[in-house]
């Protein structure tokens, strides 16, 4: 006999968490490598919320400026532990998964971020992730006093200069400051799941990822109507036509009241979905 909960079980927790007055944003990314890794058990998910709090232990104690904490973290997570990333990370689903990036110490801008953010938070700092166009970095202290690092390069200390070279860069914009604000948790976890579904898109032979990823973002209290349609596609491509096509028609529906042709348009994919079936 094996001890490990039913996927289901992982995704009834994981909505729940998502629901809560205050969503943890720990535990939601590690509920996400449960649903990816079916086998992981309880044990792996409190190891990792150990060694969350086992990082946080290790920070000095007692009252910093923003400044301060900001140096504190760069010289434990990026110095001493090494937690940092490379563009060969984007290529790794595993880059995307928090228990991995607390064993491996590399991930993806936005998981190195939410590293970082869980430590300082247990340590007592005012700290919040900073969604900027492209590049996910953490912010410290009030937009007035407001320090950036970047975990994804070890922790280096952005400048409002670095900030408006990476906006420019990713977008050709220029730094708003509606982009320093701090990022809801919930909004986080939805995009790494996007992160999660563009590294499966790229690989047809991994539809299985790009459909729990959807699945799990629908579960989120608010997300794009549009993923419904985009599960009800994925569906279709892995062969189960009459879900998949139940899934268009339902997702017409919610459309025909603001576009009548668009809605037209699904329920002729729905009546191709079950065409195959013949």
């Amino acid at each position: 006999m094996h001890d490990h909960p039913e996927p289901d079980r992982w995704r009834t927790r994981f909505a729940q968490a998502a629901r809560e007055e205050r969503p943890g944003l720990a535990e939601l990314c590690l509920l996400i490598g449960a649903v990816a890794e079916p086998e992981l058990g309880e044990a792996e998910l409190d190891a990792a919320e150990i060694e969350l709090d086992r990082l946080a232990g290790l920070l000095p104690y007692g009252p910093k400026s923003p400044r301060a904490w900001s140096t504190a973290l760069a010289s434990l997570l990026g110095g001493r532990y090494g937690f940092h990333g490379t563009q060969d990370d984007y290529r790794h689903l595993e880059s995307s998964l928090l228990h991995h990036v607390l064993r491996r110490r590399r991930g993806l801008p936005i998981l190195l971020s939410a590293v970082w953010m869980e430590v300082a938070r247990r340590a007592g700092a005012p700290v919040y992730g900073v969604a900027l166009p492209g590049h996910f970095v953490v912010g410290f202290g009030d937009p007035g006093e407001q320090v950036l690092a970047d975990p994804f390069a070890g922790g280096r200390p952005l400048t409002g200069a670095d900030a408006e070279l990476l906006v420019a860069g990713a977008t050709g914009e220029r730094l708003r400051p509606s982009m320093l604000v701090p990022a809801d948790p919930l909004d986080m976890v939805l995009r790494i799941l996007n992160n999660i579904r563009a590294w499966a898109t790229g690989r047809p032979e991994r539809s299985d990822v790009a459909l729990w990823a959807v699945e799990l973002a629908l579960l989120l209290p608010s997300h794009p109507a549009r993923l419904r349609y985009e599960r009800a596609q994925l569906l279709v491509q892995r062969g189960d036509f009459l879900a998949g096509a139940a899934e268009i028609d339902a997702y017409a529906d919610v459309v025909a009241v603001v576009e009548p042709t668009a809605a037209a348009t699904l329920r002729a994919h729905a009546r191709a979905a079950r065409a195959r079936l013949n």
